[in-house]
């Protein structure tokens, strides 16, 4: 097993407990898992979620950037699909970010 398939079974892990409507950060995740200059890679992981059988149910939509932005939208059939998943569970958002106030998950809750 390669170190990054290692780190991405990882983040996996992470990505998955997120609860319905509520959202966290490449960056959260990253320094939950003890690698907090690790924000892209953990934006790499996602980006392959489509592409790995072991992510099938990996709610990647549920991953932002720190400003709430949905720079994964681009990884999802249409560029609207990311935005329509959180808003089917309840996210608002302010203007195009998420409202991270409100719906911010820390891994280490």
């Amino acid at each position: 097993m390669t170190e990054s398939h290692d780190f991405f079974q990882r983040v996996y892990d992470v990505v998955r407990r997120i609860p319905m409507g509520r959202v966290t950060t490449y960056g959260h995740i990253a320094a939950y898992l003890g690698a907090r200059s690790s924000a892209r890679m953990v934006g790499f992981a996602m980006n392959a979620v489509t592409h790995d059988a072991r992510a099938s149910d990996v709610p990647a939509h549920r991953v932002v950037n720190r400003f709430g932005a949905l720079t994964g939208r681009m990884h999802f059939a249409t560029p609207f699909l990311m935005r329509e998943r959180l808003e089917a569970e309840g996210v608002t958002f302010v203007d195009e970010h998420v409202d991270l106030q409100r719906h911010l998950w820390e891994p280490a809750d």
